[in-house]
């Protein structure tokens, strides 16, 4: 059977790449015609078909041109090991989209950005580390804050995270339980009782004297993210109502 020679527009029509495409991978020696005819017309055979077909199966795969270029010249044999390890690759991104798929989902519902998991598994900082962090420069100069740096320090990767994550439920369960009680003075026994939980969740982690407190509660009340957290749990400013609450605590236990 005669050998068949496909056209520049052969090969749009079959395969949906444009003219320009093909002109670029011939331009940068990724995929060159059979031929070039005097008038500028490029020609390809079945083969260079079938080529382009795996170069565009490998372009689906997010790998770059210049890649594809040295897979290219591989034996099918190697280009399958190559492509064993891309496999990984893939799996490991899908992994990786689902999760800020899911973080997107909870944060368009109203979930707060504090309680995401987004940076897990990625150059940036996890945020547990970055407010971590912050909260040094914030309280480091704090006797009480060097101390828990200092226990905090001796824990496993393992034991931070599992700390972290006891105390971002703590937190919640009490903010949940102030919430319910609003409408009552920041002042009252039972306002005061939940302060005193809260603090003792506080203190799992460090010693709370009335200066980190205090620290603590204008956190609550003049930073956005802070307020945006605790107020996600009442219609009301919840934050406002935190601080004033634990303000009350510090005057009575001086």
């Amino acid at each position: 059977m005669k050998k068949h020679i496909f056209t520049v527009k052969d090969i749009v029509r079959i395969t949906g790449v444009t003219a320009r495409t093909l002109h670029y991978y011939d331009k940068i020696d990724l995929l060159k015609p059979i031929r070039l005819s005097n008038n500028g017309y490029r020609a390809y055979s079945r083969e260079d078909l079938e080529s382009l077909r795996t170069i565009l199966f490998f372009k689906e795969m997010d790998i770059s041109l210049k890649e594809i270029s040295d897979i290219m010249q591989l034996s099918k044999q190697e280009q399958l090991q190559i492509l064993k390890i891309h496999d990984q690759t893939l799996i490991e991104k899908q992994q990786r989209l689902g999760a800020i798929i899911s973080d997107l989902e909870d944060y368009v519902s109203g979930k707060d950005i504090f309680n995401l998991n987004i940076f897990n598994n990625s150059p940036i900082l996890p945020l547990s580390e970055q407010y971590s962090r912050e909260a040094k420069m914030v309280f480091g100069e704090i006797e009480k804050y060097k101390e828990y740096e200092k226990n905090i320090e001796k824990l496993s990767d393992k034991e931070k995270e599992n700390l972290y994550d006891e105390f971002a439920n703590n937190m919640e369960k009490v903010f949940k339980k102030l919430a319910e009680q609003i409408h009552k003075l920041p002042s009252s026994k039972d306002i005061q009782k939940l302060i005193v939980e809260w603090k003792n969740y506080m203190e799992q982690n460090m010693t709370c004297d009335t200066e980190i407190l205090k620290c603590i509660a204008n956190t609550y009340k003049s930073d956005k993210r802070w307020k945006n957290y605790i107020n996600q749990f009442s219609d009301e400013d919840l934050s406002g109502f935190v601080y004033r609450a634990i303000m009350y605590y510090c005057k009575t236990i001086r």
